[in-house]
C-alpha cells in the first residue's frame, strides 16, 4: 500500500518556511507552510496556543498520522533569532535564495531545514511503504529560541493529558561541527544560573571602620567557587564549567562604601550534579566566607542522557548509511529542548552542520540537505522494528 500524495521537495519547504519571518515568539506563517505539506499525507494537525502572565503567547504544532504503536516522533522548532544588523548580510536573512549550491536564510540550519526534511522523508517512506504499523508524529515549537515557557514543555503537558505517548524521538538541531555525520547529541549539560548579592553597610571611604564593605566578600565568595573545577567529567560528558557572566555595583561615586554588589554565574552541569546539590555547594562555600548575601538560582534545564542502545545505534546506522561516517556521541553544547522530551520517552538530536547558525549568512549545503532527508528516511525504514 503506498499513498499518492505528491512527495514534497525538501529544498523548496525549506525556502518556504525561511520566508517566514518567525523570530520568537512569531510565527508568521510557519506551522501554516507546514500543515500545507502535512494534511495531504494524511497527518490530523493540532495547532497549540499556549501564554503565561507576562509571557508572549506561541503558536505550536503537533501532527500525527496513525493512531497505534509505536509512535515515532520527530521534534524542533521553526522560530529563529534576530537576523541582527541587515548590512551585515549579503542577501535577505528571509529571501531563502540559493548561491553556488547553498541556501541561504535564518533557519536554514537551525532549523527550518532539518524540518524541511522531516517532512521530505516522511512523505517518501509513506510513497515507498504506506502507512506505518505505527504512527509518525512531528512536534514543532515556536519558543525554542525563547524562554522556552510556551513551547515543547507545555505541547508534551497537552499530550500527557490526552493520553498520548511518544516511543522515541529525534530533534533536528545542527548537530554537526563540521561535516554531516559527524555527530549525534545523546544527552545535554544542565544550565544553572545563580544570582548572588552580598550585603554591608554605606558609608563613607575615609571612615571605613564606620561602614561594612560588601565588595571583598563579594569577590572572595567568587573565588571560592571559581578556583578549583567542578568535577573532571564523568562516562558520556565532558567536565562541568562554571563562568562569571556579570558583577555589579552600580556605585558612581568613588568616595562611598556601597551597601550591595552583585554577581551572576552560570553553570553547565553533567550527571554528576543536580540543581539541589549545586545550590548546597554553593551555600556551602558562601557561608565558609560568612557576611549577609541572598542567593537565587534558576535551572533551565537538567542534565541528562540516553545511553547507547536501540534508538542511537538506529540513528548512528542510518547515518553511516548514507554517509560513510560513523558519527560520534556527544553530550557537548547548549541546552535543547530535548531536555523536555527525554522524561517522555529515549530522545537523540541529529541534524545539519552548525558553523552558520545564529551567524550572518547562515546557509545550508543543498547536497547536505538532500544527505539529511536520505537519513531521515533511513531512520523511518527501521524504527518500527527496532522500537516496537
Amino acid at each position: 500500500m503506498t499513498t499518492d500524495a505528491v512527495s514534497p521537495d525538501p529544498v523548496s519547504l525549506a525556502q518556504d518556511l525561511i520566508r517566514c519571518r518567525s523570530v520568537t515568539p512569531e510565527d508568521s506563517g510557519a506551522l501554516g507552510v507546514l500543515e500545507a505539506a502535512l494534511k495531504p499525507l494524511g497527518f490530523t494537525c493540532h495547532r497549540l496556543r499556549f501564554e503565561e502572565e507576562g509571557t508572549a503567547p506561541v503558536d505550536n504544532l503537533y501532527a500525527r498520522l496513525g493512531t497505534e504503536g509505536p509512535n515515532f516522533c520527530f521534534a524542533g522548532h521553526t522560530d529563529v533569532v534576530p537576523p541582527g544588523e541587515l548590512k551585515g548580510w549579503s542577501i535577505d536573512p528571509f529571501g531563502a535564495e540559493i548561491h553556488n549550491g547553498r541556501l541561504y536564510g535564518r533557519g536554514a540550519v537551525d532549523m527550518k531545514g532539518a524540518i524541511a526534511a522531516f517532512v521530505a522523508a516522511t512523505a517518501r517512506h509513506l510513497q515507498a511503504n504506506g502507512k506505518p504499523k505505527g504512527s509518525i508524529s512531528l512536534l514543532i515549537t515556536g519558543d525554542e529560541e525563547g524562554v522556552a515557557i510556551n513551547g515543547t514543555k507545555k505541547v508534551l503537558g497537552w499530550l500527557k493529558e490526552k493520553g498520548e505517548t511518544l516511543d522515541a524521538c529525534v530533534v533536528g538541531e545542527p548537530t554537526n561541527p563540521r561535516t554531516l555525520g559527524d555527530m549525534i547529541k545523546i544527552g545535554r549539560r544542565g544550565s544553572l544560573t545563580g544570582y548572588l548579592t552580598a550585603y554591608g553597610a554605606q558609608g563613607h571611604v575615609a571612615y571605613p571602620h564606620l561602614a561594612d564593605n560588601p565588595l571583598p566578600r563579594l569577590v572572595r565568595m567568587l573565588a571560592a567557587i571559581t578556583e578549583e573545577p567542578l568535577d573532571e567529567g564523568t562516562a558520556h560528558f565532558q567536565p562541568s564549567t562554571l563562568a562569571l557572566t556579570t558583577i555589579d555595583v552600580g556605585n558612581p561615586a568613588n568616595n562611598v562604601i556601597p551597601a550591595q554588589g552583585q554577581a551572576t554565574f552560570n553553570i553547565r552541569f553533567n550527571d554528576a550534579h543536580t540543581p539541589a546539590s549545586l545550590e548546597a555547594w554553593l551555600r556551602a562555600k558562601f557561608d565558609a566566607v560568612g557576611g549577609a548575601y541572598d542567593l537565587r538560582v534558576a535551572c533551565s534545564g537538567d542534565s541528562f542522557v540516553t545511553h547507547p542502545g536501540p534508538l542511537t545505534e538506529l540513528v548512528a546506522g542510518a547515518v553511516e548509511s548514507v554517509t560513510g561516517r560513523r558519527p560520534e556521541y556527544s553530550t557537548t553544547g547548549g541546552t535543547s529542548d530535548a531536555r523536555f522530551i527525554k522524561d517522555f520517552c529515549p530522545v537523540v538530536e541529529f541534524g545539519l552542520v552548525g558553523q552558520t547558525m545564529h551567524k550572518v549568512d547562515e546557509h545550508v549545503a543543498l547536497d547536505d540537505l538532500a544527505k539529511l532527508t536520505d537519513i531521515y528516511e533511513a531512520i523511518l525504514r527501521d524504527v518500527f522494528d527496532r522500537i516496537g
